[in-house]
């Protein structure tokens, strides 16, 4: 009987999600780090909810469909009750106000990132798990609380390294287009979703991408067929010709407005904007750091007023010199009506949001991020493999100084060893052999010097002569003597 082949599993990563390097995950930290100090000076409080949350909890706000999963990852409990893995941050937080409704200071002002999960169709720059940090206030009414969040996303971006005129932060208000609506009648009315979704896809595809959401429906690159709003060509037009709009002021686009969204529920969308611009100028957030733009209106289905994105007006590169594409980097707006779902009665609310992943790419493209670098690192060399625990030990009084140090616990002998210091970015590595040892001494590498000085030098007979990076000190002296050469 011939024997049977041991399965062995193909190393690969599911579509739409990435591995996090220390770089990147350094970048990361340090950028939520920047906006959390932002939150907590602004008086925001932190909180954290789980990754999982029943899936009626979190709503229907992504792509709508029959089954629990269309948009999230989503499983069966043993009490068959569906869970899904959270798509956003806000979601949760409106279960949580809810769940502790009595207890809660209102407005309740609070900040989290995490990870969030979406079951889309991935794509360049276009991932199912990614890292998001929000602020929001719930028990908040009226535009002056939207103006706040406007401002504090203007001084996220601030913290985060960007300077003025180096970002944008775009603010529309979802009744503006329900305005719109209500003047092309009752059956568009009921298309409202789809047309916010095909409107919010202007940055990406452009007028003419957008007409044909709002009319039959688009073809992308791919073959994938996505159903438009269906509506009629002169209702196309008047929707365009009001994302169109413009101004040279947050005033001017506020004027050029009033004829496209008629005295209803438009005219309450443009009152609030006027009084968001007027605390935005109180504020210090000048006409080009906040800009009023019609079509800004966001795809979640939850907004119900002022609605927010902000946006690098500065081109990141990739390493081969190609652009990168991010859209915008942050986003938010009012959500009157996700607690409510909960309460059943009205609980305002608004948040802002960006995602840190795709930020912090960017921001380290633009050499904007200050991620702070990792502590220089001292290796160990296991020069005797008899003699570990005296290694463990030298490693640990580094360390107890303050310093960072690891002893080298894989094979190889020393020259390996020095290449795997190399490959780690060590600044020295202790070697302390028999012969160092007899003498009650240690032997350092100076491996950052040593790498520049081998970047110069052309007489090889100098080098092995002189050996400049290479020092002995006595053993009892080891750790200060390694302090004294770093600080330098």
């Amino acid at each position: 009987m011939a024997k049977q082949k041991a399965f062995k599993p193909k190393a690969r990563r599911p579509r739409g999600f990435e591995d996090r390097a220390a770089s990147a995950l350094r970048a990361e930290r340090a950028l939520v780090a920047a906006a959390s100090q932002v939150y907590e000076r602004w008086g925001f409080e932190p909180l954290e909810t789980p990754a999982f949350e029943y899936a009626d909890a979190l709503g229907k706000f992504l792509p709508d469909a029959d089954r629990p999963n269309e948009g999230v990852f989503a499983l069966q409990d043993d009490d068959e009750q569906w869970m899904a893995l959270r798509y956003d941050l806000t979601a949760p937080l409106a279960r949580f106000a809810a769940e502790h409704f009595q207890d809660l200071a209102k407005p309740f002002r609070r900040y989290q990132y995490g990870e969030v999960w979406r079951n889309e169709k991935p794509g360049p720059g276009r991932f199912r798990q990614f890292v998001q940090c929000d602020a929001d206030s719930v028990g908040a009414p009226g535009p002056a609380a939207d103006a706040e969040m406007i401002a504090l996303a203007s001084e996220v971006m601030q913290a985060s390294g960007l300077e003025a005129g180096e970002y944008v932060v775009r603010v529309n208000d979802r009744r503006l287009l329900d305005g719109v609506l209500e003047r092309l009648g009752a059956a568009a009315q009921d298309k409202r979703l789809t047309v916010l979704r095909a409107i919010d896809k202007m940055d990406r595809l452009g007028r003419q991408g957008v007409e044909l959401l709002l009319g039959a429906g688009r073809k992308d690159d791919s073959g994938d067929f996505t159903q438009g709003a269906g509506l009629e060509p002169e209702q196309i037009a008047l929707v365009l010709d009001f994302l169109e709009a413009a101004g040279e002021t947050r005033g001017g686009v506020i004027a050029a407005l009033e004829s496209h969204v008629g005295a209803g529920v438009g005219k309450a969308g443009l009152d609030a904007l006027g009084e968001i611009d007027a605390i935005l100028s109180a504020l210090g957030v000048d006409e080009g750091g906040a800009v009023f733009d019609p079509s800004i209106v966001r795809g979640l289905g939850y907004y119900t007023g002022a609605v927010f994105e902000t946006e690098l007006l500065l081109t990141p590169h990739y390493p081969d010199g190609s652009p990168m594409q991010f859209g915008s980097v942050g986003s938010g707006g009012r959500y009157d009506d996700l607690v409510a779902r909960f309460t059943g009665q009205a609980v305002p609310a608004t948040g802002f949001s960006f995602g840190v992943s795709r930020f912090a790419a960017a921001l380290t493209a633009l050499g904007r991020l200050d991620a702070a670098a990792p502590d220089p690192l001292v290796v160990v060399i296991a020069a005797e493999k008899d003699r570990m625990a005296e290694y463990f030990q030298i490693a640990s009084e580094l360390r107890a100084a303050g310093l960072r140090a690891e002893a080298f616990v894989g094979g190889g002998n020393m020259g390996k060893q020095l290449k795997y210091a190399d490959r780690r970015g060590a600044a020295m590595a202790v070697i302390i052999g028999s012969e160092e040892r007899e003498k009650g001494e240690a032997q350092i590498k100076d491996l950052a010097l040593g790498a520049r000085l081998a970047a110069q030098i052309e007489d090889n007979k100098t080098w092995r002569e002189d050996q400049p990076a290479q020092f002995t000190v006595k053993r009892d002296v080891l750790v200060s003597s390694i302090r004294r050469r770093l600080e330098r």
